[in-house]
């Protein structure tokens, strides 16, 4: 925030609604302690959240408008078909889920999942590639396609072959979540109150069909996505798969690119 569309966009998405999910104004299953006492969003605000989804609509339309211009100014300079344009962030931002106030400092997939969108030289249109994927990875990716070396002590390994339609036989299973908080600190820009979400510090590792999270406290949340998608059934009450704690155990005390790629493997 501020969500500041251009001028020639104010108003444009005024029609547009929120994409709720049954996640939306609704709080898990025995959620934990920082959650749980979230009352049901009032109408000022589900029409707070309403108005800035519609503005960060808009402030998309100049986007889209500068990326249609720097693709013309590449086929004007005939290097268009040696460019990849990717698409990411660093974070995800709930927006009423869970009965929160928009932020962005929870393990749920609306904040930990992020875009990843990628077009270029030899990336096949409208594919889906199923592998894990992390922020760590993009420095080594960026070097690859530059053909420079890639460090063995850099986190993280290179996506490029993932695009170009390789399939690893060797690739992570398990990607770890880490949050400091509760983030009270008046000169942290990222600082969020209660309603907006401001849980304890928290270890968490997310694999392909499976969250778990560990906070500070003790509390510990646990979703199988395979069955639970949008995180609605806490079942850490039930029990925590070994192979999980002991990948979150590897996967926080790990110190070098080697180890923490061994560690993202689940055994």
């Amino acid at each position: 925030a501020p969500f500041t569309p251009a001028p020639r966009y104010a108003n444009a998405a005024a029609n547009v609604p929120y994409p709720k999910t049954p996640a939306y104004d609704r709080l898990p299953s025995d959620p934990t302690s920082w959650l749980n006492s979230h009352a049901p969003l009032s109408v000022a605000e589900q029409t707070s959240i309403l108005k800035d989804y519609r503005k960060r609509v808009e402030a998309d339309l100049a986007v889209d408008d500068m990326i249609g211009h720097l693709e013309a100014q590449l086929k004007a300079k005939g290097v268009a078909k040696n460019t990849y344009f990717i698409f990411s962030s660093d974070n995800g931002f709930h927006m009423g889920e869970y009965r929160l106030m928009p932020g962005k400092q929870t393990a749920f997939d609306t904040d930990i999942h992020v875009p990843l969108i990628v077009s270029g030289p030899g990336v096949p249109a409208g594919r889906v590639i199923s592998q894990l994927a992390s922020n760590i990875d993009l420095n080594p990716t960026f070097e690859t396609l530059a053909r420079l070396r890639v460090p063995a002590r850099v986190d993280g390994h290179s996506l490029a072959g993932l695009w170009h339609g390789q399939r690893p036989a060797d690739w992570r299973q398990a990607i770890l979540i880490e949050h400091h908080g509760p983030d009270d600190n008046p000169a942290d820009p990222d600082r969020q109150n209660r309603l907006s979400g401001d849980p304890p510090s928290y270890e968490a590792v997310r694999t392909a069909n499976a969250l778990y999270v560990r906070y500070s406290n003790g509390e510990q949340e646990y979703y199988d996505i395979a069955r639970d998608p949008l995180e609605l059934d806490n079942i850490a009450g039930s029990g925590i798969p070994a192979s999980l704690k002991k990948a979150l155990r590897a996967l926080e005390n790990c110190h070098t690119g080697a180890s923490c790629w061994a560690a993202a493997h689940l055994r």
